[in-house]
């Protein structure tokens, strides 16, 4: 890989920027492969060039297995019997026989023997940087409000929008690369957007001259980025390998972290990491080791002790620097999926089903301590990062959808105690508020006979006061605007669309054609860490 990577400098230029191939959702089954038919051999003179020997991806996406982990085993088999419209993704169904394609769709999904590397030298090597000119004005191209904008993923043909939130009208179009993961990350001041997909390719674009200014690839399949609060770092999760990548807001390789236990002996892939502003820190969560990491980019970080110890704060054994450098917090089982109080001194996170009795679990973990403090009374299946935060009565309480059943979750904060289970039509996936509304939002998508229907729910009486439907269509992910006047959600199919809603009335103001609308993130609500945004 690295040797192409030095034959070809420029394969993933401007002019091959964002080639992708439109594969989702759930693996099917398939018929086995006859062995007379040589599928490794038929990806090496058809397809190596263009999706790399070790299929790590080039001007095509990586075709491993964790990267089609979502992808419909029918919809491969079209994409390469057809091709793709305006991509360089041409169809083989002239060329190859029905039993060949099957062939080549069945061996994409096999490991690659030996597991394919991706070194510091590759990301660095990756790096194209497309600066703007010196002298060029620190302003928008567009007349609206810069913190009133919208970043709308459109994953069904690999595209953003940028949509004025005051006017609800698209100022740009434009193509992304293959399947954005992990949400949108802005820097404080608005002007720019990091986005990260699947393939590990991590995209900082200047929303202001609408321009892309610098790529990377930290991975070759990757969860998420983040962005540190003063917007110097960037860092990236990877699932292959087992790594985090750090860099600097330029896009330059600062540091990789093996994402391994202290002594070497096991590692894991790393599941998300966040940006705990409060705390001047990264968090990651990790998903085959019972740990959690915090890295700190606060140059007076106080030092790291690791090793067995009575308690922390004593500072005992031998201490390594605290800035960018691994602080360890010990689990008896791996935690995923964090939600974090808004002064980030907790993380809630939840467990993999037991083995002992096939059920999940959440946690409340202090950080400060580095101890777990609490058990959530949480059943289902909890997906605790699409929680939000919101006053009721006399405490703060933690709203979490659930995507094992119709249910919303409601814990008081103080005591980690439930305050009510609230009944949903079917299991959701997001669930969405903002300061300035009494309701909070939240979708059912995860069910096969409510994905159609939002349910609004009045946070004074914790009761749902009313329903959004959009009949047999999947309608997801409500995003406010920066006031909260209006909620904005998406039609989650190809032929889809962005409905902008009255936040008061819940009724239907505009409605914007889209593709595959998979969300919407809105600068304000999320450089501001609104109580009912993601963060």
């Amino acid at each position: 890989m690295h040797n192409i990577l030095q034959k070809y400098p420029k394969i993933i230029s401007a002019a091959c920027f964002f080639f992708a191939s439109n594969v989702f959702a759930q693996t099917l089954p398939t018929a086995p492969t006859p062995p007379s038919i040589n599928a490794a051999a038929l990806y090496q003179q058809h397809c190596a060039s263009c999706h790399g020997e070790q299929r790590t991806g080039l001007m095509g996406p990586a075709l491993l297995p964790e990267s089609l982990e979502r992808t419909r085993a029918p919809e491969v088999l079209r994409v390469i019997k057809e091709g793709r419209q305006a991509t360089q993704m041409m169809g083989f169904g002239d060329l190859l026989s029905g039993a060949e394609i099957q062939a080549l769709a069945d061996w994409i999904r096999t490991p690659v023997v030996p597991a394919p590397r991706w070194t510091a030298a590759d990301i660095t090597a990756s790096r194209i940087a497309t600066p703007l000119p010196a002298g060029t004005p620190n302003t928008p191209l567009w007349q609206a409000d810069p913190m009133n904008l919208f970043v709308v993923v459109e994953g069904g043909d690999h595209h953003i929008s940028l949509l004025d939130g005051d006017k609800f009208e698209v100022i740009k179009r434009f193509p992304s690369r293959f399947a954005l993961h992990g949400g949108p990350k802005f820097t404080q001041d608005g002007r720019y957007v990091f986005f990260g997909s699947r393939d590990g390719w991590i995209t900082k674009y200047d929303l202001y001259r609408l321009q892309v200014v610098a790529e990377v690839r930290a991975g070759l399949n990757m969860r998420n980025v983040a962005v540190s609060a003063d917007g110097q770092w960037v860092m990236a999760a990877n699932y292959l390998p087992h790594t985090l990548a750090l860099f600097d807001a330029d896009l330059n390789l600062v540091k990789t972290y093996d994402t391994a236990t202290q002594d070497g002996t096991s590692s894991s892939r790393a599941s998300a990491v966040y940006d705990a502003t409060p705390r001047n820190s990264f968090v990651v969560a990790l998903k085959d080791i019972p740990e959690i990491w915090e890295i700190s980019y606060d140059k007076n970080a106080e030092p790291i002790y690791d090793g067995l110890v009575h308690d922390y704060k004593m500072k005992e054994g031998i201490s390594k620097p605290g800035f960018l450098n691994v602080r360890r917090t010990p689990l008896t089982e791996p935690l995923d999926d964090f939600f974090f109080d808004q002064s980030y001194q907790h993380a809630l996170g939840a467990t993999r089903p037991r083995k002992g009795d096939g059920k999940p679990s959440a946690q409340v973990v202090n950080l400060n301590a580095r101890v777990k403090v609490a058990d959530l009374p949480i059943a289902g299946m909890p997906h605790l990062g699409s929680g939000i935060t919101f006053a009721y009565k006399d405490t703060t309480v933690l709203a979490s959808p659930n995507l094992g059943g119709g249910a919303i979750d409601v814990i008081d904060m103080k005591n980690w105690q439930t305050v009510r289970t609230i009944p949903t039509p079917g299991a959701g996936f997001f669930m969405r508020s903002h300061e300035n509304t009494p309701y909070a939002w939240t979708d059912s998508m995860m069910s096969p006979t409510a994905k159609d229907t939002l349910t609004i729910i009045d946070k004074r009486t914790l009761e749902p006061v009313a329903q959004v439907r959009e009949p047999g269509k999947t309608l997801a992910h409500i995003e406010f605007t920066k006031d909260g006047r209006y909620a904005l959600a998406s039609v989650w199919e190809m032929d889809g669309a962005i409905i902008v809603l009255d936040a008061r009335s819940f009724k239907e103001v505009k409605r914007l054609p889209m593709v595959k609308p998979v969300g919407k993130y809105n600068v304000w609500n999320k450089i501001s860490r609104s109580e009912g945004t993601s963060h």
